[in-house]
């Protein structure tokens, strides 16, 4: 079994989950919102996520792998469609709310759950199967995925510390901004996120529904 594997994975991970979509900018948003510990349980949500259809490429399971593209209009419209209701959630919250209460009230807080954190964030990055796609292509390109079943736990191993690299970073980061900000950044940043992450969920429900025309 060669060790280089686990550092493969580990850097697949890692720019897997760099790349900021809209379920990065959920992360952040729960951050801002909740504090660090919700916003780093979302990333491990998103880590489990990523190391799932890490490993679903590393052992080379194409039939999954298969079904998984084929369901990719309705898993695309399904996910689309989760966005677009937290987007609304959340804008609706900060309109409504002042500044002040926005940032502090413990009833906007209430409805996040470490569970639902971890859950929906698991659930949204399940429903891009394309992720799969990417995670087989780059396993190719750096020789990863052929070193059987040990190689293959290995890497896997390696894209879920990668990612959890990745989401630890960046919910400290947002979380030490967080403490500096004005109650009226607080409240614009999350406006501004929920914005985009409602205008990522109308795209996707858009191209599933136009792939299906």
């Amino acid at each position: 079994m060669d060790p280089s594997l686990y550092l493969r994975g580990l850097v697949i991970g890692f720019a897997v989950a760099f790349a900021l979509g809209p379920v990065g900018l959920l992360v952040i948003r729960r951050t801002i919102e909740h504090g660090w510990a919700h916003g780093f349980i979302s990333g491990l949500g998103v880590a489990s996520a990523d190391a799932s259809y890490a490993a679903i490429a590393a052992f080379g399971l194409s039939a999954v792998t298969g079904v998984l593209v084929g369901l990719d209009r309705i898993l695309g419209i399904a996910g689309g469609a989760v966005l677009i209701v937290m987007a609304v959630r959340g804008l609706r919250a900060a309109l409504i709310a002042g500044p002040a209460q926005a940032a502090d009230d413990p009833e906007a807080k209430r409805p996040v759950t470490a569970l639902t954190a971890y859950g929906t964030m698991v659930g949204l990055t399940l429903t891009n199967p394309a992720t799969i796609l990417s995670f087989t292509a780059l396993f190719a390109s750096l020789g990863a995925g052929s070193s059987g079943a040990a190689g293959a736990a290995l890497i896997t191993l390696g894209v879920l510390t990668g990612s959890m690299v990745w989401w630890l970073l960046l919910t400290s980061a947002v979380a030490w901004l967080r403490a500096r900000m004005t109650p009226v950044v607080v409240r614009g940043l999350n406006i501004v996120a929920s914005l985009m992450i409602g205008t990522f969920g109308v795209g996707a429900v858009v191209l599933g529904l136009a792939a299906g025309a």
